[in-house]
């Protein structure tokens, strides 16, 4: 029988948008990672709210900076109302929930239960966007997250109430990368990264009346402005990642981060992961190498663009 005219073009380029996906998905956890590092050394000094604000006001301002350096527009009513306005409320508020369990959480707790957000986003996905994922994504998906917590090897007594802050963030955040998918292909990225820092500094001022100020020192000043930086092209990668490919395999990149973590603990403060961490590392990379393998072997002619997965 022969195949559909066009079948093999709309795999290649189904796999070029896969691609760009997880590249962004790398980078933008890279620079999480690294924000999340410094606000949490920061927090000692500076109080959860304000930090909040001061952060989010300095990322504010350079998303801004970059809007108008690109000649892109600022569209007031496409960032204020529809799918731009919900997805950047729903960030703001998972962002101040996981914030604050960090701040009062070991990271290596707080990052282990953030990882749970590709699974979040998998149910999601097959649940609202009718994505077809077949066994093998589940099963490389699920041992990713194996690997995570055979990495972070959490322990009990550091799961409290903010830890179950921290995952009611978590799933506000699977939620937020879902509704990025309905916003229109022709808001440009960089307006839905400024409602988000927007909305996250409106949020965080709101709740520094209520917790007042301390004095800001011009270290934490700096520090602040470096994670802001972070944190304005992390939210840039992640909505550029979760607007291409297909979100259940985008998702289990996320758990790049905890790479990330390892080694920025090893460059700083000289930290080795033990034999049962270095175990999960090699399951959590071979689960996302087997999710790739699959996805070539799924795009290569007109019979393999169609295997199940």
């Amino acid at each position: 029988m022969t195949p559909p005219q066009g079948t093999a073009p709309e795999a290649a380029l189904r796999s070029g948008e896969n691609r760009t996906g997880i590249l962004m998905m790398v980078a933008a956890m890279a620079s999480f990672i690294a924000n999340d590092a410094i606000v949490k050394y920061v927090s000692d000094s500076v109080p959860t709210a304000q930090l909040i604000f001061v952060r989010g006001a300095m990322a504010t301002v350079l998303v801004f900076a970059v809007v108008r350096a690109m000649g892109t527009k600022i569209r007031i009513r496409e960032m204020t109302r529809g799918w731009v306005a919900t997805r950047a409320s729903v960030d703001a508020v998972a962002t101040v929930l996981y914030l604050v369990s960090l701040f009062h959480l070991p990271i290596a707790n707080a990052t282990a239960i953030n990882l749970a957000s590709p699974l979040f986003i998998t149910v999601l996905a097959v649940v609202f966007l009718r994505e077809q994922v077949g066994a093998h994504r589940w099963a490389a998906t699920a041992a990713g997250f194996i690997g995570v917590l055979l990495v972070i090897q959490p322990r009990a007594e550091g799961f409290n109430a903010f830890a179950l802050l921290c995952l009611l963030a978590t799933a506000l955040h699977a939620t937020r990368d879902l509704i990025t998918r309905r916003i229109g292909v022709h808001v440009p990225s960089i307006l839905v990264t400024l409602a988000t820092t927007i909305a996250v500094t409106v949020l965080g001022g709101v709740l520094s009346i209520f917790e007042g100020w301390a004095p800001l020192g011009w270290r934490a000043a700096g520090l602040l402005a470096i994670a802001s930086a972070l944190l304005a092209a992390g939210h840039y990668a992640v909505i550029s990642a979760m607007r291409h490919g297909e979100i259940s395999l985008v998702a289990p990149f996320r758990y790049t981060a905890l790479l990330w973590a390892v080694l920025l603990g090893y460059l700083i403060w000289g930290n080795l992961p033990g034999a049962v961490a270095q175990a999960g590392i090699v399951l959590m990379i071979s689960a996302g190498l087997y999710v790739l393998h699959r996805e070539r072997v799924r795009g290569v002619g007109p019979r393999g663009a169609g295997l199940p997965r």
